[in-house]
C-alpha cells in the first residue's frame, strides 16, 4: 500500500513540474539575469502585497497589454500568481503568440 502511495505521488510531481517552472526561492537568481517578473493576480491582490520589482499584468489582460509592455519576445519572463495557476495559464498563452522565455512560479508566491 505504501509502495503504491510512494508510486502515485512521485509520478503526479513529476508530470506537474515543466522545464519552466521554477519555485519561489528561484527568482531572484533568474531576475539578476534580467529577467521581468509580471505579477498576474488582480489589481486588488496586487494592492494588497506584492513581490518587489513586479509588474501588474493580470492574467485576464496579459494578451493585449504584453506586446506594448515587454515587445522582444526573446525577454526573460517570470509569471506569478497565489496558486501557480493563472501565471500557467498566462505562461502557455504567451507561449502561443510567440514568448520564448517564460517562466511560471510553480505553486504560487506567499507574500
Amino acid at each position: 500500500m505504501i509502495y503504491k502511495l510512494k508510486k502515485i505521488i512521485k509520478e503526479r510531481l513529476n508530470r506537474s513540474i515543466e522545464r519552466k517552472d521554477i519555485m519561489q526561492s528561484e527568482i531572484k537568481s533568474i531576475m539578476s539575469n534580467g529577467a521581468i517578473l509580471i505579477d498576474v493576480r488582480s489589481p486588488q491582490e496586487y494592492n494588497e502585497g506584492h513581490l518587489d520589482n513586479s509588474i501588474l499584468l493580470p492574467e485576464y489582460e496579459i494578451l493585449k497589454k504584453i506586446e506594448n509592455i515587454v515587445p522582444n519576445k526573446n525577454t526573460k519572463l517570470i509569471l506569478y500568481c497565489s496558486s501557480g495557476t493563472r501565471s500557467k495559464k498566462a505562461q502557455k498563452e504567451l507561449e502561443k503568440i510567440g514568448y520564448t522565455n517564460v517562466y511560471n512560479v510553480l505553486n504560487g508566491v506567499e507574500i
